[in-house]
């Protein structure tokens, strides 16, 4: 028996389980497009998730707001990568290693979708909360390496992980304006880092 007025229980269920499921349809075909194509616009992305431009807006209030969420999800893809990498085990170089590895993978998969989220603006309170995940794992891991002696360095392990972002930003920045290819700006942030580091390229 209900109150009259409202939802059985189970209806307003199935009505939120769908609902989560537009959603995650939709981020997941914003993903697909925009990796390789950045300018996809929301009717394409709608049709590619087999939904309505309405249903489209009903989650999302503007193309600017799902290319954010887009971001996010990314972003959250590249931190279980990280955690699958082990960076707490072993030694800390082979953890900053495989680090670099994983975002630099993370990166080349996304580098169109990243491009064209307006989402990014460097040292914004959206930009640091967006990369916390990631920097509080480089913190620790550079934390673990200064300790062991493996990183020789006086620097704050805050600013450090501060400097290694700007390095990404920045290695991401020199593809985009054909300045460098992808491996040649790879290789160049692996050096960047280690350098900071006080490590020998290995």
């Amino acid at each position: 028996m209900t109150v009259s007025g409202e939802a059985p229980a189970p209806r307003v269920r199935r009505r939120r389980a769908d609902a989560e499921r537009s959603r995650a349809a939709i981020l997941d075909a914003a993903v697909r497009l925009l990796r390789e194509r950045p300018e996809a616009g929301l009717e394409t992305i709608a049709r590619t998730a087999g939904v309505t431009r309405q249903t489209v807006y009903a989650h999302f209030s503007s193309r600017d707001e799902l290319l954010a969420a887009a971001v996010d999800r990314v972003t959250a893809d590249a931190v279980a990568a990280m955690d699958a990498a082990a960076l707490d085990e072993g030694p800390a170089v082979a953890g900053l290693l495989r680090f670099l590895d994983a975002s630099w993978r993370a990166h080349e998969a996304n580098a169109f979708l990243l491009r064209a989220a307006p989402v990014r603006t460097f040292g914004s309170e959206s930009d640091r909360e967006r990369h916390e995940p990631v920097t509080s794992r480089l913190a620790r891991l550079f934390e673990r390496g200064i300790t062991s002696g493996e990183f020789v360095t006086r620097q704050d392990p805050r600013w450090l992980v501060a400097a290694v972002v700007a390095l990404g930003h920045a290695a991401g920045d020199e593809i985009t304006a054909g300045r460098l290819t992808a491996p040649e700006s790879e290789a160049a942030l692996r050096v960047s880092v280690l350098r900071l580091l006080g490590v020998e390229d290995t």
